[in-house]
């Protein structure tokens, strides 16, 4: 396990429709490893989230909420999917104006499943090459970039890394992936 004390990643979700795991198993092995984690979404509680996108799954606190928080303060992006989870994250203009900040700087970003819809929305995908949740490939594909069907894909291109998976199934290789780019 890779020692990340000191390195502060920003997981961003809406308040509900999260997929269970893709929220809580990066956010308790990242914590394991030493980094600080701050879950934030829409509005200050709890995220509900989903399992399967369909039965409910446990509550996780918002340790704040995505207007407050200030993206200069994280070393990483973290995007976990969930179908509406992430199609109700992409119309967000503060989640917008977070993802285009992380790229414009050169921090990385990691997503996973349908996560990278918001990367799709702000124009972020054009150039890259990424993985996903197979129903985002064509979203990926007009929006520009190049879709793979890998179990995680690390892709450099245009000035920012960015790190993305296709389902829970590949979360050891996406955390992994994400603890190997921190530790750079």
């Amino acid at each position: 396990m890779a020692e990340l004390s000191g390195k502060k990643i920003l997981l961003l979700v809406n308040n509900q429709g999260v997929e269970q795991d893709e929220l809580k198993v990066p956010a308790q092995k990242l914590r394991a490893a030493g980094a600080e984690v701050t879950v934030a979404a829409p509005e200050s509680g709890e995220v509900k989230s989903l399992v399967g996108d369909w039965d409910l799954g446990e509550t996780f606190p918002v340790d704040a909420t995505i207007s407050s928080v200030d993206d200069s303060d994280y070393d990483l992006l973290l995007l976990p999917g969930g179908t509406l989870n992430a199609d109700s994250l992409r119309l967000d203009e503060d989640a917008q104006k977070i993802a285009k900040a992380f790229a414009s700087s050169g921090r990385p970003v990691a997503s996973i499943c349908h996560g990278p819809w918001l990367l799709v929305e702000t124009g972020l995908v054009d150039g890259k090459t990424l993985t996903s949740y197979q129903s985002v490939r064509t979203d990926v594909v007009n929006a520009g970039g190049n879709w793979v069907d890998e179990q995680v894909k690390v892709c450099p291109a245009n000035g920012w890394t960015l790190i993305t998976s296709r389902n829970p199934g590949d979360l050891d290789a996406f955390v992994g992936a994400i603890e190997d780019q921190l530790t750079a």
